[in-house]
């Protein structure tokens, strides 16, 4: 695909954060107190990502994950804004999905895979 495809495929919101790095507001997305059992995909190009048994409520305002499926993402270091994070990538299509960082449940895997809603599509069980 290229970005005319994305643009015409994608809603304008879905764009920006997809395709332009950016982010929707907190506690505003519609898969943030998701409850429903099945596998999250990437709304790009419907690659697997996560399953809605490693979701959990982080209080941050974004859909937290503690474990990604294998091989399902890349990822990149993010110093925009002068901090230093790193960015997770579809590793697919590339498509920007949200950041991890080294603060999700220490008794998994202490990661928190922050994921933009509307980078997501469920497949519910």
């Amino acid at each position: 695909m290229n970005e005319d495809d994305f643009k015409k495929k994608l809603k304008p919101e879905e764009y920006k954060v997809l395709r332009e790095k950016g982010t929707e507001a907190p506690f505003t997305g519609e898969y943030i107190n998701a409850k429903d059992k099945g596998l999250y995909k990437c709304k790009t190009c419907g690659n697997t990502l996560f399953s809605s048994d490693t979701k959990f409520d982080s209080g941050t305002g974004w859909p937290s994950f503690d474990q990604v499926i294998n091989g399902a993402i890349r990822y990149k270091t993010d110093e925009a804004y002068g901090m230093n994070r790193t960015e997770v990538l579809c590793a697919k299509c590339g498509s920007h999905l949200g950041h991890v960082f080294d603060d999700g449940p220490e008794e998994t895997t202490g990661k928190r895979y922050c994921i933009n809603s509307v980078c997501l599509d469920l497949e519910k069980n």
